[in-house]
This record gives structure tokens, C-alpha cells and sequence, in this order.
């Protein structure tokens, strides 16, 4: 019985991870789209983060695990990509031959896992670098904020989300699969997306005369 609970409260966490991540990134795009901007936002950071959910979602896919317990990695992905291209195209780096080239080159190495081509071990070889490369990302948005003082184009609900669900996602694993390199990954990005959310809130708020 009170496995069952806890495994009730499982699902129930992971649905309503899922049901925020549908609307994590809208109000970071939204936010650029609308002032045409991408100041504030690092590009390495974002393109780092699409590696390390790329490479999550790509290790949870290969290795079965429970649908529930990485949904928000595609669903994530979607939005990444999307996000991507507006700060590329307003920072003036989309039409660049190098910028089609990895694009080109990322499309290919997703599929060839996918239809398993490519062999899962290197995921397992791969995972252990998207807590250190998810980290990178979220300090070097920080370190951007930081720098700039600026944080208009950063949407405070995209952090909060980030910091929520990489939170629940803590306790989910814990008890589907209580795999160490995904919570440690999991512990790192809810620390370091509060950091960034405290970080853009301070900045937002009305300067002094």
C-alpha cells in the first residue's frame, strides 16, 4: 500500500513536470520575439543545454526507460530548438556556412541513435558529461546576467519551471530507476537554475534613483 502511494505520487509529479515543461521556453521566446533582442541570453550556453537534453533524452530513449520519466526531454527539445533560431537570427549568426554545417551534422548523429546505428554505450560514455556541460550552460547564463546587469529578455517563469521540474525529477528517478549520474545531473540544474532565476529576478527589479 504504501508503495503504491509512493509510486502514485510519482506519476502524479512526473505529469505535472511534463505539463510545465509544454510551456517553459514559450515565455523566453516570446520575450526575444517581442523586443527583438537576444541581449542577455548566451548562445554557447543555450547550444550546450540543447547537447545535454539531446543526450538525455537519447539515454532514457535507448535504454527503455519509463516514457513518464523523460517526456519533457522532447517536449523540452522542441522548444530549444525554436528558442535557438531566434537568438541565432537576431545575434546575426544563423546564415553562416559553419552554423549549417553543425546543424546539419547534429540532425544526422540524432537520427543514426535513434534507429540504432550508432551504439548505446556512447550515450553511457556521453551521459556522465551533461551534468558538467549542463552546469557550463546555466553559470554561463549567469555569468551573462552578471556581466550585463540585463535581464529584460530573461523570462523569470522559464527559470522557475527549469528549477521546478529538475527538482521533482529528483524523486521520480529516485524511485523508478535510482540512476546516480541522472541525479546528480538532476541535483546540479535545480541548484544552479535557482541561482540563474534569483539572478534575473534581482536585475528586473526597478533601479533606484
Amino acid at each position: 500500500m504504501g508503495q503504491g502511494i509512493l509510486y502514485i505520487i510519482s506519476d502524479i509529479l512526473s505529469l505535472l513536470t511534463i505539463s510545465t515543461c509544454i510551456y517553459c521556453k514559450v515565455p523566453q521566446i516570446q520575450s526575444v520575439r517581442t523586443l527583438r533582442s537576444a541581449e542577455g541570453l548566451s548562445v554557447t550556453g543555450l547550444l550546450m543545454e540543447t547537447c545535454s537534453y539531446t543526450v538525455s533524452m537519447l539515454y532514457n530513449f535507448v535504454n527503455r526507460y519509463a516514457i513518464l520519466n523523460y517526456l519533457e526531454y522532447p517536449i523540452l527539445l522542441l522548444q530549444e530548438y525554436v528558442l535557438v533560431y531566434y537568438v541565432l537570427l537576431y545575434k546575426g549568426l544563423l546564415e553562416g556556412r559553419n552554423a549549417k554545417i553543425l546543424i546539419g551534422l547534429y540532425w544526422i548523429i540524432f537520427v543514426l541513435f535513434v534507429i540504432n546505428l550508432l551504439p548505446g554505450w556512447i550515450l553511457v560514455l556521453l551521459l556522465p558529461f551533461t551534468t558538467p556541460v549542463s552546469a557550463t550552460s546555466k553559470v554561463l547564463q549567469l555569468i551573462e546576467i552578471l556581466r550585463t546587469k540585463e535581464s529584460e529578455t530573461v523570462s523569470l517563469m522559464t527559470w522557475f519551471i527549469s528549477a521546478f521540474s529538475n527538482a521533482t525529477r529528483i524523486y521520480t528517478v529516485m524511485l523508478d530507476s535510482g540512476d546516480v549520474m541522472l541525479l546528480t545531473n538532476f541535483f546540479v540544474s535545480t541548484a544552479l537554475s535557482s541561482m540563474v532565476l534569483i539572478a534575473a529576478w534581482y536585475y528586473k527589479k526597478p533601479k533606484k534613483e
